[in-house]
């Protein structure tokens, strides 16, 4: 038997190494083993225990010279010593001596200039199946002298001691980019492995000319692509999955000087609420070979109840891309025509779609807006804001700025129309309000992707300073104006200043961008708000 895992200091001669098993084969063992069980529809479902979502408090990245002056350093990127790493590495090495052991290679990357191939040892089948559905597989040929030029370790069953490890708690995620090496303890929850490379990815690409991005991308039957950027929930990888658009990927992608590719081999997608009706293809990728996380299923039918929401709200499905039947399997596209960016507004008064300018662009992907739900989270009671830079904070070890020029470069070089939407709320915030359709936001979409909002007239939102249509194919004029639907114009208009004065206040923490809080929401006079109407 070949030994995998001796090379980078695992002690695998003890261990049995199932390496690259495919997918019945993994699904077998992760029943045997009792790590899930198979619902109605044939998708191994799993109940990933304490840990239903990423921890960001556990995530560090190992703080050397290589990196030091590089990452931007804080609440989110978290430092940690060699010394540490290496302390947990060697508790990893003996906790996975004589076990079991699941690897998988492959790579993160459809570009093949810009491809990273990786290597997963898994202590679970089932988070093995994950990896292997998730991102690109390679051909046997490929296999053949595969030099993995990261590895990832995830050991669940190991639990931590934050006293003498030196860590936050009983989990750690945690990155060393010298030793080109991430490791995962005490978590079952399979996204942690995805977004580790992600964040890798997005480390090293910028030096590569490539722009990492959080979003989803498709490509229409005209050639032209689009990207949507946007944070959970607030529709990405819905929309993206369009029956009219070939997907190229859901969740994350790489911009070069040749186009975009995805960095993926599968999704990643929400279940919560999911409905065949508004999402048909994700709703038929739930099949054998995919994998379920949390989702309830009937103990004797064993059908899943998407909108059961007892063990998170998080619930999640994942799958190859090549479930989706009019997915991309090359998974690059040419250089995007337009951008979306899409926010779930609980507060009920961003506009439904509005246009913004290069400038705002990049005001508005620093910002990275959406907002958090009542009851969604312990001690939320209404809505509150929430603000990821980038559309995706957690996963970006540079500084702002890097990705934001990054953005700004390429919008400029190939004249890319960029549009804010909300898939979030109107008439009122999240509780009184009600949310806005999934057909009028397709609607919305369609409209932008086919350039027909180009040639519409727009007026300027008072305090939000982002140019809103008139007119848009397919939804009612009065939809778009976000004031119209308010019965109360008075709170509409508190609700407005209220969300611009937490923007301005998040912007203030950016540098070097300081000239880019001009583009974006103001703080008027009420007088001038008397008449939010178009203008």
């Amino acid at each position: 038997m070949k030994d995998y895992v001796s090379s980078i200091g695992l002690k695998g001669a003890s261990s049995e190494q199932h390496y690259q098993l495919s997918v019945p084969k993994l699904v077998e063992i992760a029943l045997a083993n009792q790590e899930g069980v198979l619902s109605d529809r044939g998708s191994l479902v799993v109940n990933t225990g304490k840990y239903t979502g990423r921890s960001p408090q556990d995530r560090f990245i190992v703080d050397t010279p290589l990196v030091h002056n590089t990452v931007d350093w804080g609440d989110i990127n978290r430092p940690i010593a060699p010394e540490v790493f290496d302390k947990v590495f060697q508790k990893m090495q003996a906790y996975l001596e004589g076990r079991p052991l699941y690897l998988f290679e492959g790579y993160v990357g459809a570009d093949h200039r810009y491809a990273m191939p990786a290597r997963f040892i898994n202590e679970l089948a089932s988070q093995n199946l994950f990896v292997h559905q998730l991102f690109i597989r390679p051909t046997e040929n490929q296999l053949k002298g595969f030099q993995p030029e990261f590895t990832v370790i995830c050991a669940p069953g190991l639990k931590l001691d934050p006293k003498t490890d030196g860590v936050h708690s009983e989990a750690a995620v945690l990155l060393n980019f010298d030793r080109k090496l991430i490791l995962i303890a005490a978590t079952q929850y399979s996204g942690e492995m995805k977004k580790s490379l992600f964040s890798t990815m997005n480390y090293l690409m910028p030096d590569r000319n490539v722009f990492p991005m959080h979003c989803s991308a498709n490509i229409g039957k005209n050639g032209r692509s689009a990207l949507f950027f946007g944070l959970s929930g607030t529709g990405k990888t819905t929309l993206s999955a369009d029956p009219e658009r070939t997907l190229v990927g859901d969740d994350e992608h790489g911009w070069s000087e040749a186009g975009i590719f995805n960095f993926e081999g599968g999704c990643y997608a929400k279940a919560i609420r999911l409905s065949k009706k508004n999402e048909p293809e994700i709703w038929d990728a739930i099949r054998f070979g995919s994998i379920s996380e949390n989702v309830i299923l009937d103990l004797k039918t064993r059908k899943p109840d998407f909108n059961d929401d007892s063990l998170t709200e998080n619930t999640r499905v994942a799958y190859p891309i090549d479930y989706i039947p009019n997915a991309d399997l090359a998974g690059v596209a040419p250089h995007p025509s337009t951008i979306i960016f899409l926010t779930a507004d609980a507060f009920g008064v961003m506009p439904p779609i509005a246009k913004l300018t290069e400038a705002q662009a990049q005001y508005h992907f620093i910002s990275g807006y959406t907002s958090k739900l009542a009851g969604t989270e312990r001690d939320i009671l209404e809505p509150k804001a929430a603000f990821s830079t980038c559309f995706g904070a957690p996963f970006m070890p540079r500084p702002a700025s890097v990705y934001a020029d990054m953005l700004k470069d390429r919008i400029l070089t190939h004249q890319a129309n960029v549009y804010l939407i909300n898939t979030g709320w109107q008439g009122g915030p999240y509780g009184i309000g009600e949310r806005i359709s999934i057909p009028y936001t397709r609607a919305m979409v369609k409209a932008a992707l086919e350039g027909e909002l180009e040639t519409q007239e727009f007026w300027t939102h008072p305090i939000f300073n982002i140019q809103i249509p008139k007119h848009c194919p397919g939804v009612p004029d009065a939809l778009l104006d976000p004031a119209a639907s308010w019965s109360d114009k008075a709170q509409y208009e508190e609700q407005s200043l209220k969300l611009a004065k937490m923007f301005i206040e998040n912007f203030k923490q950016f540098k070097g961008v300081e000239h880019l809080a001009k583009v974006g929401p103001q703080l008027p006079s009420l007088a001038g708000l008397d008449n939010c109407a178009a203008v």
